[in-house]
């Protein structure tokens, strides 16, 4: 058959002639002229050759050997799990030992759950869900340094402050009523109060108007009137032995330090010869647990807690029962921070309580407030509604080492005369103390111990 006669010619002789790259579809008429199957055939791609038995590439079934590899690549070797380009199907993995270069991850993977914070909680909890007992702590190494230096370093703040205003007021200046109204600024400045700071200004000025006085006069007036302030609300906290447990409910806002206090307090309730339970009751935070778990292996003492979200008033409840069947002296309590001006948590602050009495009517036999020292008067409407909620027993302040207005702890005197029962001037477990108000007086004037 002539080439005008091929099917297709209208087309090869608008565009021209080109070759085909593979044979055309089967045509239903008459087979190919002879002159086109003389047509040469396609090249086919040429099949890989194994190399010869002399050559490096040889080894390991025909993938190479970079140790002989070029010198140009010889220091990045191809992974041995990686396959080869050239050949595939001769580096697939067998299949007896396809995947075990996942088998470290899929083990990392089942490990987690042991490391997690928030541990799953047992659907019938004993008497102590987590107990961790390491070795007693060693009580006599943070006494290297005395309470009292620890005490006037951590108001320096608030005493260098006063320092300073009542030097430049009385440094060659007689006593009028212009002076001693900015002495009574410089003490609202502190937060001592309006009440308090009328009170030292009366005490300054008495039987020295228009006369001098010295700075150091000045200090010790101060601090005898911080003193008299102070001394109705410095009590001790006392534990009732014939309660077992006592129980103890921790609470403040977020932040305030409740839980570090928690673990201080146990330490020193330890050290009296008490057994002392705790109670991870801050269920909304994962790491609040987990603190609490480090300082009852710090301490040494078993921590009742729950996974994260469980019910709090629920947790509380059988701590106290835990802690009642074990015989423990003292059973502390955490709770969640929460702000006093919300409705819904206060709520369930008084959900625990509720819970709680019905194993103890008493219980809990002291509520502690804790209160953050930096944040001036508005620790005042913290105590007037966590009072409506909790009925508060006792404050303890702390981070008294963070703030300049330090006098806060006079004006919550003043206005609610609550016990303090414990002040902290810092995070180390010997920095809360029993509040003492003659050494918080001198500390916070300035003066040296006597």
């Amino acid at each position: 058959m002539s080439d005008d006669k091929r099917p297709g010619w209208l087309l090869r002789r608008m565009f021209g002639k080109k070759e085909e790259a593979w044979p055309p579809e089967p045509v239903p008429v008459q087979p190919p002229d002879a002159k086109a199957d003389a047509r040469p055939e396609p090249t086919p791609a040429a099949e890989p050759v194994a190399p010869p038995l002399d050559s490096p590439a040889s080894i390991s079934e025909g993938q190479p050997d970079f140790a002989t590899g070029a010198a140009d690549v010889a220091h990045v070797p191809l992974p041995a799990s990686e396959p080869s380009q050239v050949d595939s199907d001769k580096n697939a993995v067998p299949d007896e030992i396809e995947g075990a270069d996942l088998q470290p991850v899929e083990e990392a993977v089942e490990e987690a759950p042991a490391t997690s914070l928030t541990p799953e909680p047992e659907p019938d909890p004993a008497p102590v869900a987590v107990q961790v007992v390491m070795p007693e702590v060693v009580l006599s190494e943070p006494e290297k340094r005395g309470w009292w230096s620890r005490l006037t370093g951590g108001m320096k703040r608030t005493s260098s402050a006063l320092s300073e205003r009542v030097t430049g007021l009385f440094t060659k200046r007689k006593l009028d009523a212009d002076t001693l109204e900015e002495l009574e600024d410089a003490l609202i400045q502190a937060d001592f109060g309006v009440e308090t700071a009328m009170r030292i200004s009366e005490a300054v000025g008495k039987g020295r108007y228009e006369k001098g006085i010295s700075p150091d006069e000045v200090r010790a007036i101060l601090a005898a009137e911080v003193e008299r302030a102070l001394l109705p609300v410095a009590l001790p906290l006392v534990v009732d032995g014939a309660k077992r447990p006592f129980v103890i409910l921790m609470i403040g806002v977020n932040g305030a330090g409740k839980t570090t206090t928690i673990g201080k307090l146990s330490l020193k309730l330890k050290a009296e010869g008490r057994s002392v339970m705790l109670a991870a009751g801050d269920t909304f935070r994962a790491a609040a647990i987990e603190q609490l778990k480090v300082w009852g292996e710090r301490t040494g003492v078993p921590v009742v807690a729950g996974a994260q979200g469980a019910d709090a008033a629920g947790l509380a409840f059988e701590a106290f029962k835990a802690a009642k069947a074990a015989g423990t002296d003292v059973l502390l309590i955490d709770t969640a921070g929460r702000l006093q001006n919300k409705t819904g948590l206060m709520a369930e602050l008084e959900k625990i309580l509720r819970v709680i009495r019905k194993i103890d009517p008493d219980a809990p036999h002291a509520v502690l407030l804790v209160l953050d020292a930096t944040v001036g008067q508005n620790a005042i409407s913290q105590v007037e509604l966590f009072s409506k909620a909790a009925n508060v027993t006792g404050l303890v302040m702390t981070k008294l080492d963070g703030t300049a207005r330090g006098g806060i702890l006079v004006a919550l005197a003043a206005k609610f005369g609550l016990p303090v029962h414990f002040i902290g001037v810092g995070e180390g477990v010997e920095d809360l103390e029993p509040f003492a108000a003659r050494d918080f007086a001198r500390a916070i004037a300035g003066l040296e111990a006597d």
